[in-house]
């Protein structure tokens, strides 16, 4: 079956909050729904199959039993899997962190590095988030900064708006900030180290780990590299506006109004998250929330309804 809809897996991260279930109707029983895996065949939380004769098969058992084709010839140049897709509810501040690229993820991690993008679904008016430096500085001030604590005197706060985007290239210092939410497109890691956290404790009432010398390692100390608007494009039944595209996805914010045409050729799938509204793509019907897997080699396919989603593919590199 080319098209399917996902089931995802869930995150209950302390800063989470319940717009995941209250508002984009997850079925998930825990108090709080940090994150919700949408397109994942990582280890740590799969994807499975929601539609179907492959029902109930992970993401990663289902490219097993159709082959790799259905990921395009793209994905060819990847050991594994290549992009995680999520949707990220912080109620709370999210640690300041940063996270390594390929060379120093697979050395010391095995595996890689983190790449990401940030689509600003909805968020709190005045709600901010860390992104980047104001200005270059040293090592030796990074470090002397982390040890009195006075880190946040020289990060970059920046007010965000819906439909805002952040490119975050491995070794961008981030933090979402409180009262976002957000759609994450990322490398396919789940690498991640902590430099500040605001003295919260976990769940087992200990301060959570940090991560001062990977951190170290890997930050680029610098403010973080803006990523060029690009200007909505009108098509037939749709408008399509590139949101960031790099050697690990090319991702498109689309507005249905009707009737579209799509299509998935033998370069890659393509994965359709629904930010609002409801439809169809081919047979499958969706609603704000779901995550649409449609196969490489699928071709021209239909989607109908008044939607606002997220497009990702693999571009050629």
């Amino acid at each position: 079956m080319p098209i399917i809809r996902l089931e995802p897996a869930f995150k209950d991260y302390i800063w989470g909050g319940t717009r995941l279930r209250d508002d984009f109707k997850k079925k998930c029983d825990y108090d709080k729904v940090a994150e919700s895996w949408e397109l994942s065949c990582h280890k740590d939380g799969a994807s499975v199959v929601a539609t179907g004769e492959d029902k109930g098969l992970t993401l990663a058992q289902y490219i097993d039993k159709h082959g790799k084709a259905v990921l395009g010839t793209n994905c060819g140049r990847f050991e594994a899997f290549p992009i995680l897709i999520k949707l990220i509810d912080a109620k709370d501040n999210l640690s300041v962190q940063v996270h390594p690229d390929n060379e120093y993820a697979q050395r010391v991690e095995g595996e890689y590095g983190k790449t990401e993008m940030w689509y600003v679904v909805d968020c709190d008016e005045g709600a901010e988030l860390l992104y980047g430096f104001k200005h270059e500085i040293s090592k030796e001030e990074f470090a002397e900064r982390i040890k009195n604590n006075t880190l946040l005197e020289v990060t970059d706060n920046v007010p965000v708006h819906r439909g805002d985007v952040f490119f975050i290239e491995a070794g961008t210092l981030h933090a979402i900030g409180k009262g976002i939410l957000i759609a994450e497109i990322q490398q396919n890691s789940n690498t991640t180290y902590r430099i500040y956290d605001y003295g919260r404790v976990g769940k087992d009432g200990k301060p959570r780990e940090l991560h001062i010398e990977k951190a170290q390692d890997v930050t680029k100390l610098a403010p973080a590299k803006q990523y060029p608007d690009t200007p909505a494009e009108q098509h037939e039944g749709y408008t399509s506006k590139l949101l960031a595209s790099c050697e690990y996805f090319t991702t498109y914010v689309l507005d249905i109004t009707g009737e579209a045409q799509l299509e998935a050729d033998g370069a890659s799938f393509n994965s359709l998250l629904i930010l609002e509204g409801e439809g169809t793509a081919g047979e499958v019907e969706f609603k704000k929330g779901d995550s649409i897997f449609v196969t490489a080699g699928t071709g021209k396919y239909t989607v109908k309804g008044n939607c606002r989603a997220i497009l990702t593919k693999i571009d050629k590199y």
